[in-house]
């Protein structure tokens, strides 16, 4: 019966996710075909970072005087640099409290950063904060205000445009963008975080849902694939790390890079590393994906590595690390049972564009 019992609530959890996904997409009139136009009308044409400026400025003029302040910031300001992707209370404005136009000039900015998969897949993160919402205990006020799929803020720094220097961010749970852009050119693009709390949801048969499945499934596979002497070099350790390192730290936490590396992989695992980069990549404008892409051929793909902590099967705890030269990738699904993921992508040339590198 217990078993039964649990299924039922997975089901009903599963639905509640997928109908209020849904949801979310007709609200902001998000369908498939929409995903596919610019966030600005007649913005096809125009660089992403052009792009961003125009759907900063329509955002920030959408609002009344009072929220136009809570969401501007100096581009120098401490505030840049405050990111985290635990559920607390941030500065900005929230889309739980704009309505009409202001919500749908929020959401048009948030996809002129993101790829049209990328888009899609911020929602699934948010709409996982429904599932906390049902599954947490305590006070439902509480659980309500806590888990929310509109708890995620804009903050703009300094004054879009096609000149000059600004940036903004879009944060709550388990999301973090930041970007800056430089006379209409993205400099950076990190940190850049996604998070899914369930890692699984298991509805029965046809009715699974793993928002970050392939990034761990396409890890896992590497390993799996290796010979006995890449098992060496690329499974560290047989225990994991409780977490990803440098959460909310303004610049990545960084040691030597250890692991397997691309060069040394088969034919087979370069063809799984690839496919692995490109889903941490696919969820960036094209522009973005260019440069980082870039700067990892420049920096040698040959030596970027990955690295294996923890146990090789499902559900059980484990954590990787992709480093090369340019970037670094930390992966980790340790908590509730090895069924809670946290992924980001940051640069070591440095983080916020606080470096004369940019990405």
């Amino acid at each position: 019966m217990k078993k039964y019992q649990q299924f039922i609530i997975a089901a009903l959890t599963l639905s509640t996710f997928c109908c209020f996904q849904s949801n979310l997409d007709c609200a902001f009139g998000q369908g498939a075909a929409a995903d596919q136009k610019p966030a600005v009308e007649g913005a096809s044409e125009r660089a992403t970072g052009l792009q961003m400026a125009d759907a900063a400025a329509a955002f920030v003029r959408s609002l009344p005087a009072e929220q136009q302040k809570l969401v501007q910031y100096s581009y120098d300001h401490a505030e840049r640099v405050n990111w985290h992707f635990i559920p607390r209370d941030r500065n900005g404005v929230g889309l739980w409290d704009l309505n009409g136009d202001p919500r749908k000039a929020g959401e048009a900015l948030v996809k002129a950063g993101l790829s049209a998969a990328g888009y899609q897949k911020t929602l699934q993160v948010r709409s996982l904060e429904e599932v906390l919402y049902l599954f947490e205990e305590g006070e439902e006020e509480y659980r309500r205000q806590r888990r929310h799929p509109h708890r995620y803020y804009i903050t703009i720094f300094g004054t879009p445009g096609e000149k000059g220097l600004w940036g903004w961010r879009f944060e709550g749970h388990h999301l973090c963008l930041n970007f800056s852009i430089r006379d209409g050119e993205i400099v950076s693009s990190t940190p850049e975080f996604l998070g899914a709390n369930p890692g699984v949801i298991e509805g029965g048969p046809g009715r699974s849902l793993r928002v970050l499945g392939k990034r761990e499934d396409l890890a896992r596979e590497i390993l799996k694939a290796c010979s006995d002497e890449q098992k060496k070099m690329m499974w560290i350790d047989k225990a994991a790390p409780d977490d990803v390192r440098g959460g909310g730290v303004v610049q990545p936490v960084v040691t030597e890079a250890v692991g397997l590396p691309f060069g040394k992989m088969s034919v087979e695992q370069q063809s799984l590393f690839r496919e692995l980069l490109g889903e941490y990549v696919s969820s960036m404008p094209a522009e973005v994906v260019r440069d980082r892409m870039k700067a990892i051929e420049e920096g040698g793909l040959d030596n970027v590595r990955i690295a294996w902590w923890g146990s090789s099967e499902r559900n059980e705890r484990h954590h990787y690390v992709i480093q090369g030269k340019s970037f670094i990738v930390e992966y980790n699904n340790t908590q509730n049972e090895a069924n809670h993921v946290h992924a980001m992508w940051r640069n070591l040339g440095g983080d916020f564009n606080l470096s004369a590198g940019g990405e």
